[in-house]
């Protein structure tokens, strides 16, 4: 089942349903900053009321999500970790359990941890790359299995439609993928089976650290009404200058992608063959153990890896502050390569034994791979290299 049509992804992300405005006849959507909107007669509206429940501006983005997820509606967020809220908010109740990827992007796992552990929702952490590993952490009332492929920060992957076909041998459980790394047009996880895509759209919709923003996407248009609801209701939606922000970068989103994915490429490669690393994360890579897995459910490889270099923690980081065109920031997905230490950021509140447990070790470096040429990156590794290690 699908609404996308039948462009390819250069078209789509410009063409397929574009808003316009036909008062001036803009070619750019405008931005709608404005918070109420005038009743032409009493109880009489042109479709919008007051802007927490929905804006124009916020519903053209929402218009090119779907179109690139392939369903006739998506929701836009204040943050990614907004989307995954009002999903939660939206679907569970006191006493419902969630079974989460292991491996996942810490804010996620703070949510559970911090905050609805204290309403009553339970929770599990699984080895999702694992369908048994997975299907042994189900509970009589386990209502959502929520996974993130690749994971953050490792790369780990799990099969989109063996978790589809065992969430739904259950009744009542959906599949949320978060699927942030990728976005729908390397990594179609509705067409896989899953019911719920999650994006940070902050990440490669934007592109370039302009915004902040989430969306949910789904062909349930039951549950998609029941989030728009919630959305109102706790006043999660994006902001307007936000959605138009990344409204324009969701147009280049194709080219950048295929950028991204061609020099990260080349930069795993030349890591993998650098006497000082000791190991590569890449789907991409021969090496890696899952890459059957990554070519049968992804269309490219995608622009994020990790790596660690054969030191120890300290020169690791030390290794991080002598680069000096890869950038040392928080995000991902943007048009700058993003250099992170998900052991002192991200993932800071796991205990070392859990670190290491999951392969985030202190050593660990993640790498945004940008639109830099890799030529100017590998020369700013080897430099870092000679700085640190000479």
């Amino acid at each position: 089942m699908t609404d996308r049509p039948d462009f390819d992804p250069s078209t789509l992300v410009i063409h397929s349903n574009r808003s316009y405005e036909r008062q001036s006849n803009s070619i750019l959507f405008p931005i709608h900053q404005t918070a109420t909107y005038i009743h032409e007669t009493v109880g009489v509206t042109k479709g919008y009321g007051y802007s927490r429940g929905a804006n124009p501006t916020v519903n053209a983005l929402e218009q090119a999500i779907a179109a690139i997820e392939g369903t006739r509606t998506a929701l836009c967020f204040r943050s990614g970790m907004s989307a995954i809220t009002t999903l939660c908010l939206g679907l569970l109740h006191a006493g419902d359990h969630v079974v989460l990827s292991e491996v996942i992007y810490g804010g996620t796992a703070r949510l559970f941890h911090q905050v609805l552990t204290h309403f009553g929702v339970e929770y599990t952490f699984a080895d999702t790359a694992s369908v048994e590993a997975t299907e042994q952490a189900f509970r009589p009332n386990t209502r959502l299995l929520f996974i993130e492929t690749p994971a953050n920060p490792t790369l780990r992957l799990s099969d989109v439609r063996a978790l589809a076909d065992l969430a739904h041998s259950r009744e009542n459980l959906l599949l949320a993928v978060d699927n942030t790394f990728l976005t729908p047009l390397l990594q179609d996880c509705l067409s896989l089976g899953a019911d719920i895509s999650m994006l940070s759209t902050t990440k490669y919709i934007d592109g370039h650290n302009a915004t902040l923003g989430g969306s949910l996407a789904s062909h349930n248009e039951a549950l998609m009404e029941r989030l728009l609801y919630v959305r109102k209701i706790i006043g999660s939606i994006q902001a307007p200058m936000d959605s138009w922000l990344a409204l324009q970068g969701v147009k280049t989103l194709p080219a950048r992608l295929a950028m991204h994915c061609e020099h990260a490429m080349k930069v795993a490669q030349w890591l993998a063959a650098h006497p000082r690393i000791a190991k590569v994360n890449y789907p991409g890579l021969p090496t890696f153990p899952q890459i059957e897995l990554a070519k049968k459910q992804q269309k490219a490889f995608g622009g994020m890896l990790s790596f660690e270099l054969d030191a120890s923690p300290e020169l690791s980081l030390k290794f991080v502050d002598a680069l000096k065109l890869c950038t040392c920031a928080e995000s991902l997905g943007s048009v700058e390569t993003l250099i992170t230490h998900p052991a002192t950021a991200s993932h800071c509140d796991l205990s070392l034994a859990e670190r290491d447990r999951l392969g985030i070790t202190d050593r660990l470096i993640r790498l945004s791979v940008g639109l830099e040429s890799p030529k100017d990156l590998i020369a700013d590794f080897e430099q870092a290299f000679q700085t640190v290690f000479a």
